[in-house]
């Protein structure tokens, strides 16, 4: 058992039998009442955003996630699937259970997390930065440096990533999972 006084983001709290991860929290104290403990939730097991509001001290009920390094091996009817790195078992999961899917590659690792009253998984996510070779970009104009512009560039697994107009076909460069974005070229 916990209490409201114990939130702290990232944490996966179960409400009205589904799960939540909490992406903002917060206590309003008025004079008159009693303070407010409110937070922003984010669905693990569905996709919805609520946010809600306890009395503090109010009890809550987390729950207890672990994080797991798997490989990611391929992509077939069944789902994503990945390689515990430990016991070498086996998983598939959908692709909305998946942070930012667009980016994997075969033998990439992913961490997943899995609830440890049920020993399910609940949701995935990619190192925040990863490197990944371009494919296919247009060639940049010499001299066009004044401006911070960008050009879309295709990488190997797919996506495509708005680059500066520098980067050229064939290079290696590290994206931000998180957002999608460029971050630096990388040298082989």
């Amino acid at each position: 058992m916990a209490t409201t006084s114990d939130i702290s983001r990232g944490m996966i709290l179960k409400l009205d039998g589904s799960l939540y991860s909490v992406v903002e929290f917060g206590e309003n104290k008025t004079a008159r009442a009693a303070a407010k403990v409110w937070a922003k939730l984010k669905g693990v097991d569905n996709k919805r955003s609520i946010e809600k509001t306890w009395n503090s001290g109010e009890t809550i009920f987390p729950v207890r996630v672990e994080k797991k390094a798997f490989q990611y091996l391929y992509k077939d009817e069944s789902g994503f699937n990945l390689m515990n790195n430990e016991t070498f078992e086996q998983i598939a999961l959908a692709e909305e259970m998946i942070d930012a899917p667009q980016f994997l590659k075969d033998g990439s690792e992913v961490f997943v997390f899995i609830n440890t009253e049920t020993d399910q998984p609940i949701g995935a996510e990619l190192p925040e930065k990863i490197v990944v070779k371009i494919t296919y970009c247009e060639p940049g104009l010499r001299g066009d440096t004044a401006t911070r512009a960008l050009k879309a560039a295709t990488v190997e697994t797919g996506a495509t990533v708005m680059v500066p107009l520098f980067v050229e076909d064939g290079e290696l460069i590290r994206v931000n999972t998180k957002t999608g974005d460029y971050v630096e070229r990388v040298k082989e």
